[in-house]
This record gives structure tokens, sequence and C-alpha cells, in this order.
């Protein structure tokens, strides 16, 4: 979509969207302070910071929870029947929110942990060796780029605050040797063989630098999904017909403070007096979370430059946002009407996920507000999918946790109309190797799985019921030998965990596509039938006899669609069939 196309009344973006553009390619952005202080956050920071204390705050009324989502760092972890919310806060603000009669409880267990993750060596991630660092993922991508050139490239969509700062005028001659900042590289995996246009998938994490979690699901999935290639036949198809784009490092400036145990969130551009070492509630930087261009500076954020919610001077003022908007509006074409309440049409296409911790949620847009957004409806149906399979609450932000403006999700979907989320993932920013690789990370990499799957149509096909066990009678056979396929269609995987219920219908019908998806041109489907003879309940068994007559030798790909009492197909499950 050309910047100029952009509508008027989306103005702010296509504005700040220009201005950056100008600022990057002229080289002419100027840093907030002088030189002195750039070079000191780019040191390693080797001081211990002020002592963080987690908290549990009683707040009481809507509005105090308000008030409070702009004034503190308020944790992703709100009870909202005993009526708390976590905070981090320093001693000093614990002090003053003490005396103004705020009820509290210091959790000692996590403040404990938040003090010994404090004094541990600044040299690497101690403690965490599942999680690669900002270096590590680098080289992580691009060997696999270099494994799998036919199947994945790396894209620069942009650069980090300190890189834009040096390039503006800082050590110009140290800036073509080694230049501080970070690239924003995108892995973009797919068949290069096989010609777009494609339906695509946008994974995003670690836009708070101090989620370890975020940035290791996302680069993992894509590993999972390039190593499948081939041997996954769900992977395979996806990769063959769908283009994924993974992002794992949002905000890498922020995130490499934040792997030498400090609680930073925001990035790294200077201004004001803030603390440095940062705390867990005062520290330089730009919540990049509060800076995109759609419903920009209202609910949850701070005009004190040091707080955790603090949006920057204006919508799209970093870098890092405007690049993810630039690149996010290249890769997905504008599906949204102009006005509030315009519906994407059902055909649109497209998702994108952006991975934060933690709080075990699945959020869908508005985040701003607790208006409905116009898709809403399709918006449940598909977050109650992931839901089934990371069993997290699944729901609107105002509802179950707090309402929170300028938000990655909400731009995406208000801009382009795609189906958007927030993953609210695990159950700690620096949460312990054990229960990332036991837990969190299969849980997500299934939902994960489920999002890919639904990118061509992520407000039809989640309607429609899952393919499961789809399996065939011998994985190998000579050319015109009858193969029995199998299946379950389920119309019944779908799990909010308290925030509403999917329906559920009888399944109606089910068919198999060979080597490419039922939609593509010349793909033609064959009937598959009840095994226990009739369709009238949400979940069958259904079967057919493959006669592979006339099949060339090598691998071919069955893929099994189901459909139910109100017309809805799901997404295709693959199995793989050898012709000797």
């Amino acid at each position: 979509m050309a910047l100029s196309a952009l509508p008027t009344l989306r103005s702010p973006f296509r504005l700040a969207v220009v201005a950056l553009a100008s600022c990057l390619w002229m080289a002419s952005c100027a840093p907030d302070s002088g030189e002195a202080l750039f070079q000191d956050l780019r040191s390693p920071l080797t001081e211990p910071p002020p002592r963080t204390l987690l908290v549990h705050i009683s707040y009481g009324t809507e509005e105090t929870l308000s008030q409070l989502s702009g004034e503190l760092d308020l944790l992703e972890h709100a009870d909202r029947k005993a009526g708390t919310v976590d905070a981090l806060v320093d001693e000093e603000t614990y002090a003053a929110l003490a005396q103004k009669g705020v009820v509290m409880a210091i959790d000692e267990e996590q403040t404990a942990l938040l003090d010994e993750m404090s004094s541990m060596s600044t040299m690497s991630i101690p403690g965490y060796s599942c999680y690669r660092t900002v270096e590590e993922t680098s080289t992580s991508m691009r060997n696999l780029a270099l494994s799998y050139p036919n199947l994945v490239r790396i894209v620069d969509a942009g650069d980090s605050y300190e890189r834009v700062a040096v390039g503006s005028g800082y050590q110009k001659d140290l800036a073509r040797k080694n230049p501080p900042g970070y690239d924003l590289e995108v892995l973009v995996a797919t068949n290069q063989a096989i010609p777009g246009p494609k339906p695509r998938f946008f994974l995003m994490g670690a836009i708070h630098a101090r989620e370890y979690t975020t940035a290791e699901t996302a680069l993992r999935f894509a590993e999972a999904m390039v190593a499948g290639y081939g041997t996954d036949p769900d992977a395979t198809w996806l990769l063959d017909n769908y283009e994924l784009h993974v992002l794992p490092l949002t905000n890498p400036d922020g995130r490499k403070v934040a792997e030498q145990g400090y609680l930073q969130r925001k990035n790294r551009r200077p201004g004001g007096a803030c603390s440095n070492p940062p705390s867990g509630s005062n520290q330089y930087g730009v919540d990049l979370n509060r800076n995109s261009s759609w419903g920009w500076g209202g609910a949850s954020t701070s005009t004190n430059l040091c707080d955790q919610v603090y949006p920057g001077t204006g919508p799209l003022s970093e870098p890092e946002t405007a690049s993810v908007q630039i690149y996010m509006a290249s890769i997905f074409p504008d599906q949204r009407g102009p006005g509030p309440t315009d519906p994407a049409p059902p055909t649109t296409s497209g998702v994108m996920v952006t991975l934060h911790s933690y709080a075990e949620l699945v959020l869908y847009p508005w985040g701003y507000g607790s208006d409905a957004a116009p898709n809403m409806a399709e918006l449940a149906t598909l977050g109650r999918k992931f839901g089934y399979f990371n069993h997290y609450e699944v729901c609107q932000s105002p509802s179950c946790l707090y309402a929170a403006s300028g938000t990655t999700d909400d731009w995406a979907y208000g801009e382009l109309g795609i189906a958007s989320y927030t993953f609210e993932i695990g159950i700690d920013f620096f949460e312990s190797c054990a229960s990332f690789q036991q837990t969190t990370l299969p849980d997500n990499l299934a939902a994960l799985k489920t999002a890919f799957k639904h990118a061509r149509r992520p407000y039809q096909t989640p309607k429609g019921p899952d393919a499961t066990s789809v399996s065939v009678s011998f994985p190998s056979v000579p050319a015109g030998t009858v193969v029995t396929l199998t299946a379950a269609v389920d119309d019944t995987r779908y799990d909010s965990n308290g925030w509403g219920t999917e329906p559920s219908q009888s399944i109606s019908a089910a068919h198999y596509s060979v080597d490419q998806p039922s939609w593509a041109s010349g793909a033609t489907t064959t009937s598959m039938y009840p095994s226990d003879g009739a369709f009238n309940a949400t979940v069958e068994g259904v079967t057919a006899n493959v006669d592979t007559s006339g099949w060339t030798p090598g691998r071919h790909l069955i893929l099994v669609e189901g459909q139910d009492a109100n017309g809805n197909w799901g997404a295709p499950t693959g199995v793989f069939l050898v012709i000797q």
C-alpha cells in the first residue's frame, strides 16, 4: 500500500511515517541529549539498580485502576474478582503510595527473586541458558537462512533508536565500522520456488525488553516451521502456500540492557533525569507499545519521561515503532474502511500476533477502550482456538486486564483490518528455563501454528471444524494401490477459559485434496464419508478410499478439510503418502 493511499482520517500515521522517512533517509534525526549521555547508555551497565519491589495493589474502582495504569508500572496481571493489580515500584514510590493511603502488600518471594536478578553477572543472560542474546538471535537467524536458502531470507526492516542516533552525526567513522544499536531483522520463511501472492502471518516479540520468553518463542516457532518442512505435513503445506514473517526482537537496544538483569521495559532514547542504571519503575526510553499511531496518548500512558508507560512525544516518535508499522503496511493491504465502525470483510487475509509476558492471556482489539471492534465476534472465535491450545483467558484487554492505548495490535487491526492479537505468555519476565521449555513454549507453539493455519481467512475458517488425526493405512505404496484415508473432524476445539462460549455445530461434510489446498487454481476435492454412517455429531470420524492409479512416484501431500452445519469450512490438516 502506497503511503499516499493512507486515508485522511488516519493522517497521524501518514504524517509520522513521512517525518520518520525523511529523518532516516536524510540522516537528520537528532537525539535528545549529548554524546556523553549517549555513550553512557551504550556502555555495559555494571552498577546495581535501585531496589525494586513487586506489590499487590487493591485498586477498588475502575477509575482508580485507570489512574494507576498511567502512573505506575502495572504488570500484565490483574485479579478482577479480588480487585487487585500487580506493580513494580522502587522503595521511594512505595513510601509515597503508602503515605497516600494506597492499600498494598509486598510479594516477598517475587521481590527476593528481583533482588537476586539484580546481583547477577552482566556478561550474558546468567541462569537463563535457554534464552539467546540479541547477538545470538541474529546469528541463529542468519544461520537458518544459510542452511535453508530456498526457504528463508532475512529482511532489514529498520533501525533501533541507538543506531539511528549514531547515523545522525555521532562518530561517523565508528558508525561505518562498528555502529551501536541494531537492525530490526525480520525472518521471512516460505517456499520461494512457489510464486505468490501468499497469505501472511506476522509474529513479533520483545517490544518490551525485559520479557525474555517472547523473543525466544518467536524464533523457536520459525525454526520449528522451517525444520519441519518436508517432514511435518502441516509445516510443509503452510510454507508452500503461505508466508511467515517473524521479528523476534522489536526493541533490541532495551533487550541488551535487560540481558544484564535490569528490568528495562522501554527503548533507550535519552531524555529527562531518569534512573541509570534503570529500575523497575524509573528508566530512560519510550514505551514502544504505547507509541503506535492508533489511539496514541490515551489510557495507560504517562507524561513523565521516566515512567514505564511514557508514550513518546507523539505517535511514531520512535524509529522502532515506525519501522514496524511501515513493514506491516508493506506486507498487508489495507482491508478495512476508514471509519471506526467499518468492519473488515469476511475475505480479509492476514494475522499478526505480538508476544508479551506475563499474564497468560490472549487479547484482541480494542485495547484502548471498551468499545467492541467491528469484527469482535470473529476475533473472539479465532482467539478461542488459541485458548484451546495455550489454556489462556481470551478476552478484550479493558475487560480482563486494563485499557492500553497506542498498542501494536490496535494499530494493525484498526489501520489494516487484519486479525491482530497480543499473547501474554508465561509466568514471569525472566521465566525459568524449566517452566518455559516444559509449558510455555509447547503450548504456545501449538497456538501459533493455529494462527499460521488461519492466515488466509482469519474471519472465516476459525468458525469451521478442525481436521485432526489425519492418517493413511500405508505411508508408502506402489502406484495403483487403494489407500484408506481417515481423520476426525472436530467442531469443539475452542476455549476462552472463562470469557464466553463458542457455539459448536454438527459436522456436515469433509473432503480431501492432493498436493495443493482446495482453493488453489486447478485443485480438485474428493468427498469423505462418516465412519459411523451419518453426519450428526460435533465430532465425526471420516474416511475415504484413495485410488493412487496414475500418481507419479515420490511424496504426495493429502489435505483434509471439514465443514459444519452452518456451512463453515475449517483449515486443512495434511498427511504424506509416498508412491514407490
